[in-house]
């Protein structure tokens, strides 16, 4: 019946049914159209601290009444949604140069933007230009427009897991996966949700790992997490547990990564000048790591990075990397804002980095996992080359901002498709993490001896970058073929598995990152943007 009625009662089973007809001539057709909305307005997290309005409520009201106007508007449009997802698919589509496989998992990866927990509310009334402090009194309350104008965008790490935010507009190469959750993420673009909590010291936890207790967020540290959606997120951020992450080497790093990346792919020089502070702040705060000013950053001795299962002691292939990566990114930002200072500083940094890179972890054929000279210091890390293929997915991996020398990155790639993608699972499941250089699995982890699809998808597109197309398509392949024909997980890709019987953590944001892929190759037809250029006008320290 029409209007209100009681809800159902625990237990209790009901259905609705909608029918049409119509007269179907002779030899003719007719088409019925039928449009099923929701409409569930108001949110609150699990505190219920706040009260949340989603984005479409600007449109639609908040009274819960919208679902019929949902409908109609959905009905009058769906024929212009569906032209413009054709327009946007049928190049890649009718690519005949791409398998079909690269195609369906290019696409369908794509559902968790919007089944990942996906949330987008307004900006809370009570959000106040006060609220937005940047690094050292830097004042950004001039984004509040932005952020009201964009509202604010999560969705889970997992399910279940924390709420990861995600700035709009969201650039085409999505969430390129790196690490767990905002490293995860690492596609941030303006509002960031780096720029309202990065300054900001926060109340003591007590973390599992060890029993340590810590405050949960330290000041000019980017944060693991937007929160956990049963208490109340952009609330209370980092409510992730096993370790205290202002320790962690990556986070910083991804930050100023995605900054740079974001700048590359849209050419917005507001936002770049809007995050230049954030950025110095969150690199000046990770210099801290460098504990023998040698130009590169050491990890603790424990696990301090987005494999937090997997101990790294020392100067890393993987956190190194990132470093150089980030520092390099820092001199092109530098460039382009005409800050002369901070890009003579860190030139200065990224050459004494690079030598002690090389000098402490290359081998000959690949950097080892670690200079710890440990039993499995000399592993090889599926991941080894992530700062490569972030430079390169930003234009910045030759010419005067080359960081790794070409031919080191090329042999650890083929090193990488040799032992970890060959030598592993009959190379049918992509890239295991870690390999011993006798062609065995690192064990030494539970997450060394696992694959990471996310991760894998990142390693193909680095492949590409540096002109490896068949192997980076065989090694993706590989995992399309495990997840979504042999295991069956359609639309529920796990963060990991391993060789027999052992998955972990079903829908998991870090697949997103295929869409490096096809950055990648646009970028190889000569599709990219046009490198980012200075600007007219130079700002001064």
């Amino acid at each position: 019946p029409a209007g209100k009625s009681s809800p159902t009662e625990k237990g209790e089973v009901t259905a609705a049914a909608v029918c049409a007809s119509c007269r179907v001539p002779a030899r003719g057709h007719k088409t019925l159209e039928l449009a099923l909305a929701w409409d569930m307005p108001r949110v609150h997290f699990g505190s219920k601290e706040k009260l949340h309005l989603r984005r479409y409520t600007r449109f639609f009201g908040s009274r819960g009444d919208a679902a019929p106007a949902l409908s109609h508007h959905a009905l009058t449009h769906y024929e212009e949604w569906e032209r413009k997802i054709e327009a946007w698919q049928k190049p890649i589509l009718e690519n005949s140069q791409l398998p079909s496989w690269y195609k369906s998992a290019l696409f369908n990866e794509l559902y968790f933007m919007t089944d990942g927990g996906t949330i987008w509310v307004e900006l809370p009334p009570d959000c106040c230009a006060e609220d937005l402090q940047g690094p050292a009194g830097a004042g950004l309350s001039h984004l509040l427009p932005v952020l009201r104008e964009y509202g604010r965008f999560a969705y889970l790490e997992g399910q279940p897991g924390v709420l990861v935010a995600v700035a709009l507009p969201v650039p085409l190469l999505g969430a390129c996966c790196c690490s767990a959750c905002y490293l995860s993420n690492i596609s941030c673009s303006v509002p960031s949700p780096a720029v309202t909590v990065v300054n900001e010291d926060v109340q003591s936890r007590q973390y599992l790992m060890g029993g340590q207790t810590a405050q949960v967020k330290l000041k000019n540290v980017v944060p693991h997490d937007i929160g956990d959606p049963g208490d109340e997120p952009w609330q209370r951020v980092n409510a992730y547990l096993m370790h205290d992450t202002a320790d962690w080497k990556d986070l910083n790093l991804k930050f100023v990564l995605q900054v740079y990346r974001d700048y590359y792919l849209t050419h917005d020089s507001l936002y770049l000048r809007d995050m230049w502070p954030v950025c110095q702040a969150v690199m000046e705060s990770e210099l801290k790591f460098d504990t023998d000013n040698d130009g590169l950053i050491e990890n603790g001795g424990f696990a301090d990075q987005t494999y937090d299962a997997w101990v790294v002691n020392g100067a890393s292939a993987y956190c190194g990397g990132l470093w150089l990566a980030a520092v390099c990114m820092m001199c092109k930002m530098a460039e382009v804002l005409g800050d002369a200072e901070i890009q003579q500083k860190y030139t200065d940094i990224l050459s004494k980095g690079k030598e002690a890179f090389e000098r402490m972890l290359w081998n000959g054929k690949y950097y080892n996992y670690d200079s710890s000279g440990s039993a499995t210091s000399s592993s090889i890390m599926s991941d080894q080359c992530a700062g490569q293929w972030f430079l390169g997915a930003c234009g910045l991996d030759q010419g005067e901002f080359e960081v790794f020398p070409k031919s080191h990155v090329v042999s650890a790639l083929k090193t990488i498709f040799e032992k970890n993608v060959m030598s592993f699972a009959g190379g049918t499941m992509g890239a295991v993490n870690g390999m011993r250089p006798d062609g065995v699995p690192d064990t030494s982890s539970v997450q060394s001896n696992e694959v990471w699809i996310g991760v894998v998808y990142a390693l193909a597109a680095t492949m590409i970058q540096e002109g490896l197309v068949e192997e980076g398509f065989h090694t993706a392949e590989g995992c399309y073929r495990t997840v979504w024909e042999r295991l069956g997980m359609a639309f529920q890709t796990p963060e990991a598995y391993r060789e027999k019987k052992v998955y972990r953590s079903l829908a998991y944001m870090r697949p997103l990152s295929i869409w490096s892929m096809q950055l990648a190759l646009e970028r190889k037809a000569g599709q990219a943007p046009a490198p980012a250029q200075p600007l007219q006008v130079p700002i001064h320290p």
